[in-house]
């Protein structure tokens, strides 16, 4: 009995140290869940266009369509989450995610992997400005930085996961019915999701259907926009140049992965990557939220914005397994201020539309980041090369301008 009051004392220590609370401990069940069956399906979906007769051109509108759908929704999500709550928006969400997956299970071409995609794929960019909110309602200030890196660390269990379930699935049953039964699987984890937040998430009321004088929440982006701090504004254009970085191979990555290096890697040694890559990812987070929260953040966006700059030109060099471990390990190092970029977005928004701002920042970030994706498409069917190439200046010039010109802020 005499050791039980010190072990439950460091639980609670450890606890309280990671942010953990019963609304958050929901979310992040959640997220786990829907993040597992998405992952599953989602992160192969350039395979399955191909295997069911879509181009490199249907490739890159896919790819297109996530940036911009993402960059579209990101502000409805924060205003609805704002407006009606973060439980009932969450809920809304992972109904229409669960539409979406109906549409591919149920009719196998690639039109209809496109139809569907304008339902589930921007999952986590309409519901993010709704869990963002939720952390910073339900964690005080000293614990902000901290819950955001819990969320990301979270989200990447299964983003670590389920790939290697997904390409065990087309182990199995081949790339066209083998992604069908990863849609069946994040179909039946998105239903287990509602009932784990509708159970655990406690609503605030200040941010339900209460509050409905003119202020609050703005429903005009325009107006909402004026009430950015100009340091954000800065932030803002380096990221998008960054993004470029990041979007232009995105989607061409398990092409280049599985169909175009020197010695082709399998679907389930592309998911083994991808688990390493979370896994570095997962073990910076926690540590860097913490130095982050005792110091200034600028120093923290600059290194994650030099790891997101030097994966494509790393990558083209890559041309076997053991090359490419050493790539996604570095593309899991882009992850190392994420965290603190998100937390300051959140910082400087005013009190009143939080999720909203979030939301403005990412419809904006992510409308023009859309032609990126678009476009690389174009620069892929010049040459692989060409795309890694021109993905790494964007790059170079969106951290070198953050460097330069961004205000650091405690």
């Amino acid at each position: 009995m005499g050791m039980k009051k010190p072990t439950v004392s460091s639980l609670g220590k450890i606890i309280s140290f990671l942010g953990l609370q019963r609304s958050t401990i929901g979310m992040l069940g959640m997220v786990i869940l829907v993040g597992m069956g998405e992952r599953m399906a989602e992160r192969f979906l350039p395979i399955y266009l191909i295997a069911l007769g879509g181009s490199a051109v249907s490739v890159g509108l896919l790819n297109g369509m996530d940036n911009l759908l993402s960059a579209l929704y990101s502000f409805p999500g924060g205003y609805l989450s704002d407006r009606i709550g973060t439980k009932r928006a969450l809920l809304v969400f992972n109904i229409i995610a669960i539409c979406g997956y109906l549409v591919v299970i149920l009719i196998p071409s690639w039109q209809a992997v496109l139809a569907g995609a304008v339902l589930f794929l921007s999952w986590s960019a309409i519901s993010l400005p709704a869990t963002m909110s939720l952390i910073f309602q339900a964690l005080p200030d000293g614990k902000r930085t901290m819950g955001v890196s819990m969320l990301s660390m979270v989200r990447r269990v299964p983003m670590a996961l389920g790939p290697v379930l997904g390409g065990l699935c087309i182990g199995i049953w081949g790339e066209k019915t083998g992604v069908r039964a990863a849609f069946v699987f994040a179909l039946l984890f998105a239903v287990l999701a509602i009932f784990l937040q509708q159970k655990f998430i406690e609503e605030k009321s200040s941010k339900g259907t209460e509050s409905r004088d003119d202020s609050f929440p703005e429903k005009n982006p325009l107006k909402l926009f004026h009430f950015m701090n100009p340091s954000l504004k800065r932030l803002l254009v380096s990221d998008i140049l960054v993004r470029f970085c990041e979007q232009i191979p995105y989607a061409f990555v398990v092409i280049w992965c599985m169909k175009i290096i020197e010695q082709p890697i399998s679907a389930l040694q592309f998911g083994f990557l991808t688990s390493i890559e979370m896994i570095t990812a997962s073990v910076v987070y926690i540590p860097v939220a913490y130095m982050a929260d005792k110091s200034t953040k600028k120093p923290f966006v600059v290194i994650t914005f030099i790891f997101f700059t030097l994966f494509p030109l790393f990558l083209m060099y890559c041309h076997s397994f053991e090359w490419l471990v050493f790539a996604f390990i570095l593309r899991g190092l882009k992850e190392f201020g994420e965290p603190t970029r998100k937390a300051l977005i959140m910082n400087l928004a005013p009190d009143h539309c939080k999720a909203g701002m979030f939301g403005l920042y990412y419809l904006i970030r992510d409308v023009v980041v859309s032609i990126a994706a678009f476009g690389g498409a174009f620069l892929w069917m010049i040459s692989p090369e060409t795309n890694f190439f021109i993905a790494f200046l964007f790059g170079v010039a969106g951290t070198i301008g953050f460097a330069l010109t961004g205000k650091d802020i405690l």
